[in-house]
This record gives structure tokens, sequence and C-alpha cells, in this order.
């Protein structure tokens, strides 16, 4: 059975004034999907509009089925909005910031969460709970209090609640922020393993996760999409357009004035201009291979013709 997400003109303003979301449509398949964006993009706003716990001022979401795996995954077309019961039998979420009681422990914890999700019999309760904690590489750790756990731990207790059920629909919301290299690691593979049969949303600001693990993408700003499409292929669109050169960094502002910047990094004492240009530059610069993070930046700098290409087929 196939699943997919599609979001239809999504809007959200808050009663101060901030726009949340402006029209936003993207179209999500089964796999890992990346929603990347800055901070205050929208992305938030975005997942716990899907997850149910807000609504939107207009739009509307769907998850469409494909077949039925016996799995109580729905059969047909479910409205996100409005069958909100329905859409939460089927949700795993794991927000940005989540809190535990750090006085009980990760087996205790994930047992009382399985009850709540409606895993009465005692003995699936033991199987599910067992088979979370294996998963996720915290079975050893399963008497262990939650105010224990370091910040990787955490993390992953989190996705373990998130799975509790089998949900068709996962979603994360910067989940490895704050991860050292080796837990990222950890969590990127146990991410790619969820994704290969459910719908994964992984909302973030690193592009690396987006660019590690999912297969399709979007980028969000201001509550807007400005491009969607595959990781590689919207690489490829930059190819033969991104030139660098290596200034002083007090010659940074007259850099930015002169030219279409998209970036600029300190490397080994050297200041690093990325730009963006249809035509070779001149004055020092080289062409040089683009990267998801040179896409990422063109389209939150405008150095995109982001109406046209968010229209291209992917």
């Amino acid at each position: 059975m196939s699943l997919a997400l599609t979001i239809c003109g999504l809007s959200k303003t808050y009663p101060n004034g901030v726009r949340a979301l402006s029209n936003v449509s993207l179209s999500i398949p089964t796999g890992m999907f990346g929603l990347l964006g800055p901070n205050g993009a929208g992305k938030s706003t975005l997942m716990r509009t899907l997850a149910t716990l807000q609504d939107a001022d207009a739009g509307s979401a769907h998850i469409r089925a494909n077949g039925s795996d016996g799995s109580g995954a729905p059969a047909g077309d479910l409205d996100v909005l409005r069958e909100k019961a329905a859409v939460r039998r089927i949700l795993g979420y794991l927000p940005q910031d989540f809190g535990v009681y750090p006085k009980v422990s990760a087996e205790d914890m994930l047992d009382h969460l399985a009850r709540l999700k409606g895993i009465v019999p005692r003995s699936v309760r033991r199987d599910v709970v067992a088979g979370l904690l294996r998963q996720t590489n915290l079975y050893d750790v399963r008497k262990k209090a939650l105010g224990g756990f370091s910040g990787g731990m955490r993390q992953r207790f989190g996705i373990a609640q998130a799975l509790i059920g089998n949900p068709r629909l996962v979603i994360v919301d910067e989940p490895t922020a704050g991860l050292d290299p080796e837990e990222r690691v950890r969590f990127h593979n146990l991410l790619a393993e969820i994704g290969e049969n459910v719908i994964v949303i992984l909302s973030t600001h690193i592009v690396s996760d987006v660019s590690d693990l999912c297969a399709e993408m979007a980028i969000i700003d201001k509550g807007r999409v400005l491009l969607t499409g595959r990781p590689l292929e919207l690489t490829r669109r930059l190819d033969g357009r991104v030139f660098q050169k290596v200034i002083a960094r007090s010659d940074l502002a007259a850099a930015r004035a002169a030219w279409p910047v998209i970036s600029t990094r300190l490397v080994a004492g050297r200041t690093l201009v990325n730009v963006v240009s249809d035509a070779p530059l001149a004055e020092g610069f080289v062409a040089v291979a683009p990267t998801l993070e040179d896409v990422y930046f063109a389209a939150i700098a405008g150095r995109l013709d982001v109406a046209e290409r968010a229209l291209e087929p992917a």
C-alpha cells in the first residue's frame, strides 16, 4: 500500500498578525520528505497543523491511500484538518521540544504511552515496548530514569514514543539540533529505516539532514514554499552557475553590494564568497560544483527565479 499527503493552499495568521503560512501547497509521497528552512520560516506551524494540534485559517490537507495492509492505515481519503481523531490513530509525532517525567524509566514511560495509544493487553504492550527500545538502541538502558538520558538518547526515546502503534505518518521537527556527530549518524540511520514504508516529514534547518536522508524536499521561508523537488536534481539546476572567490574580510560589505552573493564562510582564516550567476564572473572568481547548501542559500536570498522554478517538475 502506498500513501500520499496532499496539502493545498494552507494558510495561517496568528492573532498578533504574524502570517506563519501563506498558501502552502505540497505533495508528499511515502518515504522521507525534507522540509528545509530557517528558524521562523513556518516549519513548526505547518508540522503542528498536520499533527492536528492547531487549526489552519484556510486550505486543506488529505492523506490518500492505495490498497490496504491491514495495519489500520486509512482507506481512500482522510481529511487531516477535519478528521483529527482518525489522523491521530495513524500519526507519530516528535515535536521540537517535548517534556518527559525525569524520574520515570524509559520502559515504564513507553508502557504508559502505549496504554494511552490503545494497546490494552499487558503482554502485547510488553512486546511493543521491548521492540521499540531495541529499535532505538535503548534496551540496555530501559530501566534508567529519563532525566539521566543524554540529548541523543532523549531524541531516540522521542522517536520510540512516536512509533507506538505503527504510525503511517511520522512527523519529526528539528530532531538533530544539538546532537553530536556520532549521535546524529545514529539518528539518521534510525530515520532512514523508519522512512522505508511510511510518510516521514523531517522539518529542519540543517541542510545535511535533508541531503543525507530525503528523496524529496521543499524549501520554505516566511511561510511560503520557495522550491520543491529532489535534492540532486535541484542541485543540478545550479550547474555552472556557482562561483567562488577568496576576499579580505574587510571587503565583505563591498562584495555583497557588487555581486549576487548567496553565502560566505571563514575557512582557515580566509573568507570564501559564493555567488550565483548565469554568466562567468571576472575578478578572480572560479566555478565550483554546486551543493544543496548553495540551492538553499540561493532560494532564501531570492537569487533564483523562485516562482518559475517552484512550478517546474522534479
